[in-house]
């Protein structure tokens, strides 16, 4: 950033010093970019062109150097000013890119992001951990518009997850394809246009308290419907072999084909649930995108087959739970470490690494909270580097599913969300 900030100073004072025409000397922005250029090239992408540049300008001033002791000065004068031209464009070239290289501290650093919410059944008051009350609901949508989020569509969710967001974005999306949807729910989104993505296993379509292919292929046709996959069976295909997991959403893929004339690019992992093999299995059949059931905020640093939601339901769609979670930011990160999340007694409890950006917040803040044993608890926190976190876990997940939430306060009262979650083989 020094360099950065000396190169303009430099040019200026060229311009206001001109050179002496004759003899082989640098200008001021010439002896400057001799010393600053590969300092300003470390770390930077963008300056590759400026590094070829400033090679061949090299090349060029050896071979003016050695014609001036040949030939008459004068007649090597038009060259002489090609070069200083050639210099100046490198300077700022240089220039811009330092500054980029200084500004890329914000680089991966969304304070937006998208918040993907999860549904599945309405007013069904007798499943409360899957249910949400329609009242409850139209809350929601409202919070949701006088905080100033857009509802995105699947088409729109493409370029916003490859970006950072200049303003509040929602993924709406609802899972299984509940009769309850339909009765409830579609009449409210249809009214107001809301997209949503909703993800129908098909084994299931027209089965007792689920929706028909009629009302599934009705939504369809509207605009801002899209119709995700979620599997055929909706089965615990986490535990299924690699085989087995690939027939079945090859199956539903067939399935969508002849009853909607569809692909979608966009899966649901039924209960959220997967390991390495089940994601390469997704992205090898052709999706895009696959989501989880793990909580936080989508970014552009995420992955694209362990993309995170918010479940709603009875419990967690109160009004001012829900006003806290609008308030959620990404908590941008480079790795996380196991990268299997399927977990066996030889590795429960799993150690945990996550490596942030340097440039990210103060990770010094963090608070972590995991389910081990069955019993929320504040995790141990051991801080390597600036940048690397390891979580120690004192206990074995012990339920079917091991979950870390990791949350860091930000100074506008906005919180960095992180979620993570285990599957424990066979529970």
């Amino acid at each position: 950033m020094p360099f950065a900030i000396l190169m303009p100073l430099a040019m200026a004072m060229e311009i206001l010093i001109p050179e002496k025409l004759p003899g082989p000397t640098f200008t001021i922005t010439e002896k400057f970019l001799s010393i600053s250029t590969f300092f300003s090239l470390i770390n930077s992408k963008i300056l590759f062109t400026s590094s070829v540049l400033f090679l061949i300008l090299s090349l060029i001033f050896l071979t003016k150097k050695l014609l001036l002791t040949l030939r008459p000065i004068e007649s090597f004068l038009p060259v002489k000013l090609i070069m200083r031209k050639f210099f100046i464009i490198t300077a700022f070239i240089v220039f811009l890119g330092t500054i980029n290289n200084s500004y890329s501290v914000a680089e991966n650093l969304d304070d937006n992001g998208i918040i993907s919410l999860m549904y599945h059944r309405f007013e069904e008051n007798k499943y409360p951990s899957t249910n949400i009350r329609i009242a409850d609901f139209e809350n929601h949508l409202s919070l949701i518009k006088n905080s100033n989020f857009k509802f995105i569509s699947h088409k729109e969710f493409e370029s916003s997850l490859n970006m950072n967001n200049i303003d509040k974005k929602i993924l709406l999306t609802i899972d299984d394809g509940f009769s309850s949807f339909y009765e409830k729910a579609w009449p409210i989104l249809r009214k107001d246009k809301i997209p949503f993505i909703i993800f129908i296993n098909t084994e299931s379509i027209g089965a007792n308290g689920y929706m028909n292919w009629e009302q599934i292929q009705e939504i369809s046709k509207f605009e801002f419907v899209h119709i995700g996959n979620h599997s055929h069976t909706h089965d615990y295909l986490v535990d299924k072999s690699d085989q087995e997991i690939k027939e079945d959403i090859e199956t539903a893929i067939k399935i969508f084909k002849k009853k909607l004339n569809h692909e979608t690019k966009f899966f649901a992992y039924p209960f959220g649930e997967y390991r390495n093999s089940y994601k390469e299995i997704v992205k090898n059949l052709g999706f895009k995108y696959a989501f989880g059931q793990h909580s936080g905020v989508m970014d552009k640093t995420k992955s694209r087959f362990e993309l995170p939601r918010f479940p709603i339901n009875e419990k967690y769609g109160k009004a001012e739970r829900f006003k806290s979670l609008l308030k959620t930011i990404p908590f941008p990160y480079k790795s996380i470490y196991p990268e299997e999340r399927y977990l066996s007694d030889k590795n429960n409890p799993p150690e945990v690494n996550i490596s942030f950006f340097d440039e990210g917040p103060n990770i010094k803040n963090i608070n972590c909270y995991s389910n081990e044993e069955n019993t929320w608890r504040k995790s141990k926190l051991n801080f390597h580097k600036k940048n690397e976190l390891k979580i120690i876990l004192d206990g074995k997940f012990t339920t079917e599913r091991g979950r870390i939430n990791c949350s860091l306060r930000e100074s506008n009262g906005k919180w960095r969300w992180l979620g993570i979650q285990f599957v424990i083989a066979d529970k």
